[in-house]
């Protein structure tokens, strides 16, 4: 049989394995089984057939929140169109007055302007600084949109820099907010904001840390549900998880499963990526863990993957798919994990 041969035999064991433990024991016989020289290859084969496949593209979809709804966003669109006149009545007391009576309003100005939540209070900010008498929020935040509109709240920059009053909808200020008040806004032009602006920019920004947590979430959810004792490391201070468990690696895996007595069992890390650079990186992180696992005396490392990052086989997820010996999982697969060793007598 040559290596070629050999090669596709072993991945195609591995993929029709009739459990994960014993997927676990063909991957650990790789090694042993094949030179170095064909380590890499035969790993990112398996990864490719075995685990690719149940990488969820995680792009498709976004954690929504209520006050992203298109209901929140019309009342308060009515109320700042009723109350300026169709944006006719725009001077700085109108603003101001429609702000402090209808404070949704400010939304649909601050939107108007292109600007998120920070940028609108730290331009709040330098125009209450550059005051000499004091003024109401309102009154500083209709000072801000005015002078927003007009293209004087920031001074104009050359090159390829470009004011964010510089788009469709504002570049001659109330002018085209009224055009498109009036008549709409053309589908291309909406086509292209999204273009520039990214379908759920705003969205995806606001939600990071929960798209980030989503993982270790999920982990701890089934890790709960099936009575598994364990510390999740992020709410807890790296010194006092390393005494704890005579870890050395730094930082702490993101899960420690420890037994009753607080023996070491698995280690645990999550990881999102999206590109493949920064999952070829993320993957090292994976050899780190399994050197301090082999020190803690051979316990198993476990992976828990997402992003369409780790489609890179060669040199992201083959590599991670050798660390683990195979215990690689995602948000579908992860309710597996419970049949792999040492979980089936952990459980309860």
């Amino acid at each position: 049989m040559s290596p070629a041969e050999k090669i596709e035999d072993m991945v195609k064991r591995i993929a029709a394995a009739p459990s994960w433990n014993a997927r676990v024991s063909l991957i650990r016989k790789i090694p042993e089984a094949f030179g170095k020289a064909m380590h890499q290859k035969i790993y990112a084969a398996v990864a490719e057939l075995v685990y690719v496949p149940n990488l969820a593209p995680d792009f498709a979809y976004v954690h929504w929140r209520e006050d992203y709804e298109l209901p929140q966003i019309e009342h308060a669109y009515e109320r700042a169109h009723a109350m300026t006149n169709g944006f006719v009545n725009v001077d700085v007391a109108t603003l101001a007055h429609a702000i402090d009576t209808e404070p949704g309003t400010l939304q649909i100005f601050r939107l108007l302007l292109g600007f998120t939540k920070n940028e609108f209070d730290a331009s709040e900010g330098i125009v209450a600084g550059e005051l000499r008498r004091p003024l109401t929020n309102a009154e500083i935040a209709a000072k801000v949109v005015d002078r927003a509109m007009r293209g004087v709240l920031f001074p104009a920059q050359g090159g390829s820099v470009r004011s964010k009053i510089d788009k469709p909808d504002t570049v001659a200020g109330w002018d085209t907010v009224r055009e498109y008040a009036d008549h709409g806004v053309p589908f291309p032009v909406f086509l292209h904001q999204r273009h520039y602006g990214g379908a759920f920019r705003q969205l995806l920004d606001a939600t990071s840390s929960k798209r980030g947590d989503l993982l270790e979430d999920a982990v701890e959810e089934l890790f709960v549900a099936e009575g598994i004792r364990f510390v999740r490391t992020g709410p807890h201070p790296q010194e006092e998880i390393s005494r704890r468990f005579g870890l050395t690696v730094k930082p702490a895996p993101d899960f420690v499963v420890h037994d009753e007595r607080e023996q070491i069992k698995a280690i645990l890390e999550c990881k999102q990526v999206n590109d493949g650079g920064t999952a070829r990186d993320k993957a090292a992180r994976f050899a780190t863990l399994r050197a301090e696992a082999m020190r803690l005396g051979g316990i198993p490392v476990f992976a828990v993957l997402a992003g369409l990052g780790w489609r890179r086989t060669q040199d992201a997820l083959g590599p991670v798919v050798r660390d683990t010996d195979g215990r690689v999982f995602t948000v579908q697969t992860l309710p597996d994990i419970m049949t792999v060793e040492p979980f089936p007598g952990l459980r309860g």
